[in-house]
């Protein structure tokens, strides 16, 4: 069993650097429900659905986010693109935002929208509103969706990896002075480096399988991140110099390539279809969840979950049985309570990875999230 286990995770990790976050899969839209729901979101938001002290007028300042500023003018942040007024193709390629713009909130009939004021003559001048977002230059200082540090460790990890492939993962095979766990600086020698292969190295933990609540059945494996290493010396074995220990580092764990971290700018938006799923786990391990933690979700680009969908987390109602009926033994489904919002920034086929952005109670594995968020 152990065997098999050490070969279906290097079967696992041997691909991982060919992973890519799949493609939202669409469901089936019609072009007059897409219509429909382009105009819609294109006439803004009813007022009633503006934060109690929405600002007039705001002026982006550095550090600001998003879905800081969506909190500012709705009651319910994931509607920002409704407020902007976007249709689909705006909301998958949004045009970013700077410190220094100032935002409008403009009122009528019954509806507003946000457009982009610049300043005219200096401060204290007139505000010339625009229609929509425009760039004003590079990327570099846009502000972004959430906070990067809330994710940056998690943009090209936790790894999900598959069944599929062939063991030919480089792993560690020794450590210097034989220690049985190292850290920071620490030697490891390591066998299975392709030959002009990179310097830098992320180390994993053999892959652990995540099973869907709903089913019991396995639906990914996720490889545990323990640090980056360098390599100092090539050969068979190569050495390596840890970089970084989040975890300690172990003869048996296996390396990938170290991917830079993308972090694009995802506008926060509902999904167009209803999207029902639990929770699968919380990274690292423990039993609860709160706002600023990451956990994943039994949904990803299959069903069609895309990066920056926001969705409600409800805590799991289960069944109790009623003693008090008349029958002394019905079975009762209680409600599902919610309890915040989690943010998606990383899509697998069948798991997406997401930050608790609010929370009013704990979430558990098995808890539900939905996309009807109304």
């Amino acid at each position: 069993m152990k065997k098999s286990s050490t070969a279906l995770l290097g079967a696992a990790l041997a691909i991982a650097t060919s992973l890519q976050a799949a493609p939202a899969v669409e469901y089936p839209v019609t072009p007059r429900q897409r219509n429909v729901a382009d105009q819609v979101a294109q006439a803004g938001v009813p007022l009633s659905e503006l934060a109690l002290n929405a600002p007039d007028s705001y002026t982006v300042k550095p550090g600001d986010t998003l879905w800081g500023i969506s909190g500012l003018f709705l009651k319910s942040p994931w509607r920002w693109p409704e407020l902007w007024g976007m249709n689909r193709d705006q909301i998958r390629n949004p045009h970013l935002i700077y410190p220094g713009q100032i935002l409008m909130l403009e009122k009528s009939n019954g509806r507003a929208l946000l457009k982009l004021g610049t300043p005219v003559g200096g401060a204290g001048g007139t505000v010339k509103l625009s229609p929509h977002i425009r760039v004003s230059g590079a990327a570099d200082g846009a502000i972004p969706s959430i906070n990067p540090r809330d994710i940056e460790p998690f943009l090209n990890r936790p790894l999900i990896v598959t069944e599929e492939g062939i063991a030919a993962s480089p792993r560690v095979v020794a450590t210097q002075e034989d220690r049985v766990i190292t850290g920071t600086n620490d030697i490891v020698y390591v066998r299975g480096m392709p030959s002009g292969g990179g310097r830098s190295w992320q180390v994993y933990r053999p892959a652990a399988p995540l099973r869907d609540p709903e089913t019991n059945r396995v639906i990914a494996y996720e490889a545990v991140y323990c640090g980056v290493a360098d390599v100092s010396s090539n050969g068979d074995p190569a050495t390596l110099r840890i970089k970084e220990a989040r975890e300690e580092i172990r003869v048996g764990d296996r390396l990938v390539p170290t991917e830079s971290s993308d972090f694009p700018t995802y506008m926060p938006h509902a999904a167009s279809t209803v999207i029902d799923g639990r929770v699968v786990s919380i990274y690292n391990g423990v039993d609860q969840a709160a706002t600023g933690m990451v956990i994943a979700l039994n949904r990803g680009a299959a069903q069609g979950v895309e990066r920056g969908h926001v969705f409600r987390l409800l805590n799991y109602g289960g069944y109790i049985v009623d003693r008090t009926a008349a029958n002394g033994g019905e079975r009762v489904r209680l409600p599902d309570e919610p309890v915040g919002d989690v943010f998606v920034f990383r899509v697998f086929e069948n798991i997406s990875y997401g930050l608790i952005l609010r929370s009013t109670n704990t979430t558990r594995i098995g808890d539900r999230f939905v996309s009807k968020l109304d």
